[in-house]
């Protein structure tokens, strides 16, 4: 399986299709709270349709620990079951997209670097890196 990971200020899956706005990003500003949206795009092979694959977005600093906020609970973790069925008329061996819009606030995070890292069925796919900088 496979994805694409994009750092953006708004995504939004519909109908299939992902919109967004003000890809491309790397930089934040330090101690800056800020909105953020992350797009992926899940290529489900046609042999792994019509079955439960399990999905997590998690932010990890560049030590590989996530980020936490009050309670202890990290700054942003997404998980959750995806499924693609095969469409009628689509040729065997075709990819099945899922698009995905999700977006999210953080606080302000610490100088350093971080990622957003997708893994489906347990393994790491794909990430997103960022740097976060000092306020010019």
């Amino acid at each position: 399986m496979d994805a694409s990971v994009l750092l953006c200020d708004f995504a939004e899956a519909v109908n299939g299709k992902l919109y967004i706005q003000g890809a491309g990003w790397n930089t934040l500003a330090a101690d800056t709270p800020a909105s953020l949206a992350v797009a992926v795009l899940v290529e489900v092979p046609w042999d792994q349709a019509n079955r439960k694959h399990q999905l997590k977005l998690d932010l990890l600093n560049e030590d590989g620990v996530a980020p936490t906020g009050e309670g202890d609970e990290p700054l942003f973790h997404v998980q959750g079951e995806l499924e693609v069925g095969r469409p009628a008329g689509v040729r065997p061996g075709s990819t099945l997209n899922i698009p995905l819009g999700i977006r999210f606030n953080v606080p302000g995070l610490s100088v350093g670097g971080y990622r957003i890292e997708l893994s489906i069925d347990g393994t790491p796919i794909r990430s997103a890196s960022f740097t976060v900088i000092k306020k010019p």
